[in-house]
């Protein structure tokens, strides 16, 4: 298993190995890997001739410092479930200042609106955070695919923005939410709840369930206040938004269109701790 700390020493790595016609695989990650980001692995593996998986906290993408400093990192562990994938996974693990060279700073993105809504209204910046460390990493890695988990659907369709915007030649491909046992989505994050509050979390999904089956017969706006209703009954849980969004533009749904595809998105606290989720309502 070939791991890389430093850009130049990937870049050689690809290049040498590189052939007419050979793609490259690539799956970002913060790290804290669980089994959503081996399936990733496992899709990138069947379709590509290498693949290349990022592990990396990004600084300019968290608004919270706090967030940021107890955001898991465990690289001993990640490479470890890395291997039962495969072996020939390229790891690239950089430090900070291999990705931003002593300008950590982000970069502003007009993605057409796509930012402005939910996370964006809820996390100011982030998502320049994130299209900055994501073109950043498409430039060091060239990957001809790039694939991200649903589960931050927002995030997806801002990617899949960006290389619009920026004429890259890369698909970014989503793959489907992985779930524990009780409902909840798989997420880095859940490595900081105790085992009381992800049971408590199984709500989170069973919520969107029932809305997703409330919204075949009611109005977005009256699905949303159940949900917010539904919250403010729940011990220990915080609701921050609910919204149900057309899922090419991310705007909320007013008046139901049979020409979109809908999309309710959720996040909320359990303690200081920050969940997202989402569900198709089609």
């Amino acid at each position: 298993m070939k791991i890389f700390e430093k850009q130049v020493d990937l870049n050689a790595y690809l290049k040498s190995i590189s052939k007419a016609n050979s793609t490259i695989g690539f799956v970002p990650t913060m790290g804290a890997l669980h089994h959503g980001h081996l399936s990733l692995l496992e899709e990138s593996m069947l379709n590509n001739s290498y693949t290349v998986i990022s592990i990396f906290v990004n600084p300019t993408q968290f608004n919270n410092q706090d967030d940021l400093e107890k955001y898991p990192r465990t690289l001993a562990h990640d490479v470890e479930k890395i291997k039962t994938v495969s072996d020939d996974i390229i790891i690239y693990a950089p430090s900070v200042d291999d990705i931003y060279e002593g300008h950590t700073v982000s970069q502003h993105f007009d993605f057409d609106g796509l930012e402005n809504q939910m996370e964006g209204q809820f996390r100011p910046g982030h998502y320049d955070g994130v299209g900055t460390v994501v073109k950043r990493l498409f430039e060091i890695v060239k990957p001809t695919h790039a694939y991200f988990g649903e589960k931050d659907f927002q995030q997806l369709q801002i990617v899949r923005k960006l290389v619009q915007k920026l004429n890259l030649p890369i698909t970014v491909i989503g793959c489907p939410i992985h779930r524990e046992n009780n409902g909840l989505a798989m997420s880095s994050r859940n490595e900081r709840l105790s085992e009381t509050e992800k049971k408590q979390a199984a709500v989170i999904y069973k919520t969107l369930k029932t809305a997703k089956a409330k919204f075949k017969i009611e109005s977005a706006l009256a699905v949303t206040q159940w949900v917010s209703k539904a919250f403010d009954k729940i011990p220990n849980i915080t609701l921050e938004y609910f919204q149900i969004a057309d899922e090419d533009q991310l705007l909320p749904c007013l008046r139901k269109n049979k020409t979109k595809k809908y999309r309710a998105f959720i996040a909320v606290f359990i303690n200081d701790i920050r969940l997202i989720d989402t569900i198709s309502l089609h």
